[in-house]
């Protein structure tokens, strides 16, 4: 069997808002020092698989800056390693990746190139650990056409999923794409194992009428009676964190030794691109309970429940309390940061309540169905100036100053979004 993976990572994670405006949603950083698509590309080279395309289109450049050529997963080789691949302008081609088939129909060339006979579709926005050796020797076995890695979920969640029916052996006798009500709790995974020829044919055939091809919509119910289709059963952590609660959520579970990921398996290590900075280092003043604190912060105040990503400064008189801190932020003295996701190079002003009051359920005014649960969130070097509070569900978009703050005297007001132009 010669295999080839292919990674879906070019969605844009529109539901963690200004986290993903930046950035396409698997280079969200995630657990202080990875990013999302981290996982699964560990998953691929601890499973030996070394030949791997990455599928980008939102945003590309903080993703591509860091898988770069490999090196970090092993993959910088002249044979085979990893290939990024966006859309681009051809004589044939010329138009963005139209769904998750799509993108791999206008890599066409590539799967003939590699000349792999069986093709591994993946997430590139999903936090688990799999080995995806048992799944495959499950597929020849089998001699499937396809086969779906698959696991129950609550029966209040399988609207977000495609749910699937089988029989006794596993073989699929039906697919639902996120049905209001589904007759099954056992949701596709995104997890694919096609035959090439096969996911060819099928791609070329269904092409002309869909210029939005999806696997879940199109090339998998549409298979069900002419192909073999079987299920594999996966039973080990999986989670999409692609909603600011599910994020926030996941990263408590980390610190408050609640999560069955364990990060810290030598024998499956997630592999990461990281730069060198010196040790972390707890100051006289400083405490620290049940965190994650990365290399190159310097922690002066207090941190209780959160996850300080490299670079994060945290000064004498401060408080973070259950929050995701990412790199180089700074938190000046006597700031409170409670519940709180702050992106990259955030600057907390002196004095300032960042997440204050009780009012967790009122939503953001602007943007309620995507912020409900409490987190505030900051966008990418926002500068939030002193002696200001700010409340629960507060949006505080990327790159805003000081003068973003005026109009609100002082108090920022649960549901609010704070906007403003780049600096």
């Amino acid at each position: 069997m010669r295999v080839v993976a292919l990674i879906l990572a070019g969605g844009a994670g529109t539901r963690l808002g200004v986290l993903s405006e930046q950035r396409a949603k698997p280079a969200v950083p995630f657990a202080g020092r990875f990013r999302i698509i981290d996982f699964t590309l560990s998953n691929c080279v601890n499973s030996g698989i070394y030949n791997v395309g990455v599928l980008t289109q939102y945003i590309p450049r903080s993703l591509n800056e860091h898988i770069g050529i490999g090196r970090p997963w092993d993959l910088d080789r002249s044979r085979g390693g990893v290939r990024l691949m966006q859309p681009y302008q051809g004589k044939v081609r010329q138009q963005w990746y139209g769904g998750t088939a799509d993108a791999v129909l206008q890599n066409i060339d590539y799967l003939r190139e590699v000349r792999a006979d069986t093709v591994l579709i993946l997430s590139g926005d999903h936090i688990y650990k799999m080995d995806y050796r048992k799944m495959l020797a499950a597929h020849e076995e089998r001699h499937a056409d396809l086969t779906l890695a698959v696991m129950n979920v609550k029966p209040d969640e399988t609207s977000r999923f495609g749910i699937v029916l089988t029989e006794d052996d596993g073989r699929v006798k039906g697919f639902l794409e996120k049905p209001k009500q589904a007759p099954s709790t056992l949701a596709n995974m995104g997890v694919y194992v096609f035959n090439v020829n096969t996911l060819i044919e099928r791609m070329l055939a269904l092409a002309p009428q869909h210029e939005d091809l999806d696997f879940g919509k199109h090339l998998i119910p549409g298979m069900v009676e002419s192909h073999r289709l079987y299920t594999y059963p996966f039973e080990g952590y999986w989670v999409d964190v692609g909603t600011v609660d599910a994020y926030w959520s996941t990263s408590m579970e980390l610190v408050t030794g609640a999560s069955a990921l364990d990060l810290y398996d030598k024998d499956w290590v997630i592999h990461t691109r990281s730069e060198e900075r010196a040790p972390a280092k707890v100051g006289p003043q400083g405490d620290v309970q049940q965190s994650m604190i990365c290399n190159g912060c310097n922690v002066r105040g207090q941190v209780i429940r959160s996850i300080l990503s490299p670079g994060v400064y945290v000064s004498p008189g401060a408080i973070v309390r259950e929050s995701v801190i990412m790199n180089d932020t700074f938190i000046g003295p006597g700031a409170v940061v409670d519940r709180c996701i702050i992106d990259k190079g955030v600057v907390v002003g002196a004095g300032t309540r960042l997440g204050d009051g009780e009012d967790y359920d009122k939503p953001n005014e602007k943007e309620p169905g995507k912020f409900f649960t409490g987190p505030t969130i900051v966008g990418k070097s926002a500068h939030i100036p002193p002696n200001i509070t700010v409340g629960r569900n507060v949006v505080i978009e990327a790159d805003v100053d000081d003068e973003a703050f005026d109009r609100f005297e002082g108090v920022v007001p649960t549901g609010a979004t704070v906007e403003g132009g780049e600096r």
